[in-house]
């Protein structure tokens, strides 16, 4: 039986970050006043017993000094997700290397990807205060992931092995056991995520809502009051670990929300509590708060010229670069230019679970889909948007991935228009109206309606020029702006035809990564929605994947879930892409893009240049936001 063991680095420095932390020593000075007060324990008496001991010599890091706010924007109150993202404090997580490693946990025992063992750290607790322990796992799973009420479909994806839930077994207040038959080398990596599967809560807080502990009567009043429909809509509303949208719900992050909703500037502030220390032994966070103000996402250069941010990277673009060079020697800010590392700065998503049937046909045939690919001047999409700067070609892994492939990049990927016409008359969409548009099977012109973000301006400017390319090959392209939670809700509905958005949030994928944005398994893909929801429901909810190669991605998914060896998991990811390049499922065009990153001229241990990207950095999550500080220019 194959047997790692994770351990954090904390473990072989306990002894000198023990010593470090002794009471009265190196007291955050925000907390001082509060701890001097007898309002607030200790620092020793707030960290865990183990904390985890930052590695700034392997990261090359300075050790810093507490204070300060960071300043940063956003474009509606439910963008304070991407505090929690870019705050990246998880069970596991990546480093700057991208190597997996426990976080809030101190130790994960793996046994041949089939049994877990997770030990927490003895002391720790969440932002109120309160112990975290075992009992907000047992919570999590007896009382909300297999309660009918909260959770219909019940448990998610991520537990699931052949249909197989796993037995869960609490063996102390700090370890707890999770084991299947099978392997399920999916469980860690889902704990990693931007958007993790939080396999715990906070039990002291979420019991007050929840109808096995307190009177339903009294709970249905409470939700009438709230103008909710239940108990359960009231749980999962103050059920929060994401969006921050309770600041009531304590968590286990560097910072914690105070402000309320509805707001135009949201304060964080340290959590006491926080579990990570420096190398001297001073707790992290270095900076004291977070402010999010909300602005219009037009804005967001000319407020990072005017020097109205701290750190800024989501919501600027590379267009913006040249303005905000401009502002720098006038209000003391710099702009890092970091290699985003998606599939596809610009990717097209055919929905193949579309409802209109006549138009679910079409997509379905991958001659039109390569059709669409064939006609796109990915060269003058590249000169007209990136500078000529990017790497023109499909939706694939970057060079720097051990998964890249030049084959895959070019496939179907050139600019050939004469081809292009050729697959749409083969097909038989040879009728055309006055305008000059195909007309579909059943006579209606061939108007492809394409959502898109209404503020993912360059998007928008890339589907304008491509309007013009397809409709030299007869397809009417009509540009639908609206909110991204709206397109997702029609696109889960089966109401888009297309979605315009980026390709792979992964494109440093390696072969240990779970190939999750290569198969139908997850709603949030535009290009499958109803097969993704159908796996992550456990077939309760969506469509069976019903197109053989849809079908055998799953397989191969499948596969890879299985496997043992890596040379196994690399031969199914190749695969995969190459099946990606060969059907255009998801229609790339340009990568290469570089992220604009603005920050304070006196902010430290923030990298030069590091790859951007959602997935598995958490845009900036895993260099750790925790150990910014402000102290003078680099």
């Amino acid at each position: 039986m194959i047997r790692r063991l994770f351990l954090l680095v904390a473990l072989a420095l306990a002894p000198a970050a023990a010593g470090a932390v002794s009471p009265g020593a190196g007291e955050v000075p925000m907390l001082a006043p509060a701890v001097a007060a007898g309002t607030l324990p200790p620092m020793a008496e707030r960290l865990p017993r183990q904390p985890l001991v930052a590695d700034f010599a392997a990261e090359g890091r300075a050790e810093g000094r507490h204070g300060g706010e960071l300043r940063m924007l956003a474009a509606k109150a439910r963008d304070l997700r991407y505090v929690s993202v870019m705050a990246y404090t998880r069970l596991v997580g990546y480093d700057a290397s991208l190597h997996l490693k426990p976080d809030l946990l101190l130790a994960v025992e793996n046994e041949g990807d089939k049994v877990f063992t997770f030990t927490l750290r003895e002391g720790h607790r969440w932002s109120d205060g309160a112990p975290f322990t075992t009992e907000d796992f047992r919570y999590y799973w007896e009382d909300v992931a297999n309660n009918p009420a909260l959770s219909p479909a019940g448990p998610p994806s991520v537990f699931r092995v052949d249909g197989e839930l796993p037995e869960v077994e609490i063996l102390s207040p700090t370890r707890i056991r999770y084991s299947w038959h099978r392997p399920n080398p999916v469980f860690l990596p889902s704990l990693a995520l931007p958007r993790p599967a939080f396999i715990y809560a906070p039990a002291h807080y979420l019991r007050q809502f929840n109808a096995r502990y307190v009177d339903p009567t009294r709970l249905a009043a409470e939700a009438a009051r709230r103008g909710l429909s239940s108990w359960a809509a009231l749980h999962n509303k103050m059920d929060e670990p994401y969006d921050f949208s309770n600041p009531d719900m304590p968590t286990l992050g560097p910072w914690t929300v105070v402000t309320a909703a509805p707001a135009q500037r949201f304060v964080f502030e340290r959590n006491p509590y926080f579990h990570r220390v420096d190398p001297a032994g001073q707790q992290l966070p270095y900076v004291d708060r977070i402010v999010v103000s909300l602005a219009a996402p037009s804005l967001f250069a000319a407020k990072a010229n005017a020097g109205a941010v701290d750190l800024q990277a989501r919501g600027l673009a590379m267009a913006d670069i040249p303005v905000l060079k401009e502002g720098e020697a006038t209000h003391d800010y710099r702009t890092l230019l970091w290699p985003k590392a998606e599939g596809s700065a610009f990717a097209l998503y055919p929905n193949l679970t579309t409802n209109d049937p006549v138009w679910r046909a079409v997509l379905r045939d991958v001659r039109f889909r390569r059709a669409l690919s064939l006609a796109i001047d990915r060269h003058t999409l590249n000169n007209s948007l990136w500078f000529g700067l990017g790497v023109e070609g499909n939706n694939t892994m970057a060079p720097a991935s051990p998964l890249y492939s030049e084959a895959n990049r070019g496939l179907y990927a050139t600019f050939d228009p004469a081809e292009a016409n050729h697959l749409l008359d083969a097909m038989g969409l040879t009728a055309r109206d006055a305008s000059g548009t195909r007309l579909l099977p059943d006579g209606r012109p061939l108007r492809l309606i394409v959502d898109v973000e209404g503020k993912a301006g360059t998007l928008i400017d890339a589907l304008e020029i491509t309007a013009e390319f397809w409709a030299d090959v007869g397809v009417r392209l009509f540009i639908k702006p609206g909110d991204i939670a709206n397109i997702r809700n029609r696109s889960y509905a089966g109401d888009t035809l297309m979605v315009a958005s980026t390709g792979f949030d992964n494109a440093l994928a390696t072969p240990e990564m779970v190939p999750t944005g290569l198969a139908p398994v997850e709603q949030a893909n535009f290009a499958w929605p109803k097969w993704g929801q159908y796996h992550e429901t456990a077939g309760k909810l969506g469509q069976a994947p019903d197109m053989p190669g849809a079908q055998r991605l799953m397989s191969l998914y499948n596969a890879w879930c299985h496997s043992g060896g890596m040379a196994e998991k690399q031969a199914i990811w190749a695969e995969m892409l190459a099946l990606h390049a060969e059907n255009q499922w998801i229609i790339g065009t340009v990568s290469g893009d570089i992220q604009p990153v603005v920050i304070a001229g006196q902010l430290r241990n923030v990298p030069e240049s590091a790859p951007f990207a959602w997935e598995p950095v958490a845009l900036i999550g895993a260099y750790r936001m925790d150990e910014f500080f402000y102290g003078g220019r680099p």
